[in-house]
């Protein structure tokens, strides 16, 4: 659901390796896919990062074929979500406003304050 009725989407588009979202308040957001995979609200993944890393996760047949992570669809859920499908398959996550905006707003976040490369000193 989308806690502030007024702010909306205006505009999506692909921008290379990410999802370009003007917002209605002037903010445009950048989110790269992977960004946007690792976030999706759907059960299983949930369950996924709830788990700790398995070290010796080899891809499947099907995550090798499907080549980079990107999107195929992008449709809208009635006046608050869209659903993404992933070239792997995934089509479960319904991606609310309120969490595309806050992806959106960590992933500019963070390309506005890279991490340092202490090495450099």
């Amino acid at each position: 659901m989308n806690s502030n009725p007024a702010l909306r989407p205006l505009a999506l588009r692909r921008d290379g390796d990410a999802l370009l979202i003007e917002w209605s308040d002037g903010i445009t957001t950048r989110s790269g896919w992977q960004e946007l995979r690792r976030a999706c609200p759907c059960a299983a993944c949930g369950e996924e990062r709830k788990r700790p890393p398995d070290p010796f996760r080899v891809l499947s047949a099907r995550e090798i074929a499907a080549g980079p992570l990107q999107p195929v669809a992008m449709k809208p859920r009635g006046h608050y979500a869209y659903q993404i499908v992933w070239n792997d398959g995934h089509d479960t996550g319904i991606y609310s406003i309120d969490l595309l905006r806050s992806v959106g707003l960590a992933a500019n976040a963070a390309s506005a304050n890279p991490p340092s490369d202490s090495s450099k000193n």
